[in-house]
């Protein structure tokens, strides 16, 4: 980026030049002295010249991303959309999909839990996918494979509502606590229990976390929409938007 301001600078100046100029291993020591002063010069009577530059290059690299991140999306649908043991809500066939990955000891996950919950409500025909991801210690952990075992145990109703409970839990993640929500609504509380300690279950939250990886989540909420990336939590109608862009490119 340097280069590039310094050319811009210098013919704006008029300051002359070898040919092999912009090569700066290739200037004497004089010119080289002259060069600097002269763009150094030229930026702080125009500093709205480095803005500029900057804001472009942010741009490109956010643009950058984004393609990749579309890339990305595509590879992995399969482990996205379709991997065979995360929970689908919304609607099974909505026509655009959702997928969260989350992690139940998240407050910015928490946050996005209301706004998500009342897109899908207002829409009507998105396809919501979860995907544990743990990444907040031990308790984080324990809510993920309570949650997951009782997918696997008891079905998707029990799930939502498991789900929807430790999304709005603010007390800490115990197995006491978790054994009292199970005994609320009537799940089996003892195979639960059994099935979280499971190879199944751990091996589902290994995936998750090899697939976010593989999209270089590091953090939650993320969300994926259509085939883009969405880093972070976003207001429910910036989110709208987003759903709408990925509507549009079907």
């Amino acid at each position: 980026m340097f280069a590039r301001l310094a050319l811009s600078a210098a013919l704006a100046l008029g300051v002359a030049l070898p040919a092999a100029a912009f090569d700066l291993s290739e200037m004497t020591d004089d010119e080289r002295s002259v060069f600097r002063s002269e763009i150094r010069a030229y930026l702080l009577e125009n500093p709205e010249v480095l803005m500029e530059a900057i804001s472009v290059l942010e741009s490109r690299e956010r643009e950058a991303q984004a393609a990749n991140d579309v890339a990305l999306a595509q590879t992995y649908a399969d482990q996205l959309f379709d991997d065979g043991h995360s929970w689908v809500g919304g609607n099974p066939d909505g026509d655009v999909t959702i997928v969260e990955f989350l992690d139940y000891r998240c407050g910015y996950c928490k946050r996005a839990f209301e706004e998500v919950e009342t897109l899908l409500e207002s829409d009507g025909n998105i396809r919501f996918i979860v995907k544990e991801f743990p990444i907040l210690g031990d308790q984080s952990t324990l809510a993920a494979r309570f949650a997951i075992a009782v997918l696997r145990v008891e079905g998707d109703a029990a799930y939502e509502d498991v789900h929807n409970t430790l999304m709005t839990m603010r007390s800490d993640v115990t197995m006491s606590a978790l054994v009292q929500i199970s005994d609320t609504f009537g799940l089996d509380t003892a195979a639960i229990s059994a099935e979280m300690e499971s190879e199944d279950v751990s091996r589902i939250i290994a995936e998750n976390r090899a697939l976010a990886q593989a999209l270089a989540i590091s953090g939650t909420p993320t969300f994926v929409i259509g085939d883009r990336l969405v880093r972070g939590y976003i207001p429910g109608d910036q989110m709208e938007l987003v759903v709408a862009e990925a509507r549009a490119q079907d």
